[in-house]
């Protein structure tokens, strides 16, 4: 949720939904002091990763209501935001911010992976479109994983 709030907040400062990246590079490292140049511009790819933003020809845009989010006033965003996350993690934040107990999800994907013989990424893409959420943007970073594991199961079995 703190990713949400973070890229929100220079929109909801300048009351826009489209910023140029300097502007939105600007409101987080030098008016908020929440982050570094270059750490604003990876919050940007995090962001753009996670379809929070997208990327226009000249702007960045918004892709949620700015306005239905709040800025705390003590709201100091954690440089783990800067990281790359992966479809199980994104799938996670998503579950919990649709209200999933965070416990429930992550047992019942563990569950499904291991019944399955899944990746955690697969199980997660699953375990959400079975609870009604769409992660279509997820599938291809799932199947990525999938092939990467079986990849790994073949070499394992020929090393044999």
């Amino acid at each position: 949720m703190s990713l949400r709030v973070a890229v929100a907040a220079p929109f909801i400062q300048n009351g826009a939904r489209r910023l140029q990246e300097n502007e939105f590079v600007v409101a987080l490292s030098l008016d908020r002091d929440w982050f570094s140049p270059d750490q604003s511009k990876r919050l940007i790819d995090v962001a753009t990763q996670d379809g929070l933003l997208e990327r226009t020809d000249d702007a960045l845009e918004i892709t949620f209501d700015p306005a239905e989010v709040t800025v705390p006033e003590e709201f100091v965003p954690d440089e783990d935001l800067l990281r790359e996350r992966s479809a199980f993690e994104r799938v996670l934040d998503t579950l919990v911010a649709e209200g999933v107990e965070k416990h429930e999800a992550v047992g019942a994907i563990n569950t499904l992976q291991q019944d399955l013989g899944l990746t955690i990424e697969a199980a997660a893409v699953v375990y959400a479109r079975r609870e009604g959420l769409d992660v279509t943007e997820l599938i291809p970073t799932a199947r990525s994983a999938l092939a990467a594991d079986a990849a790994d199961a073949e070499a394992e079995a020929e090393g044999r």
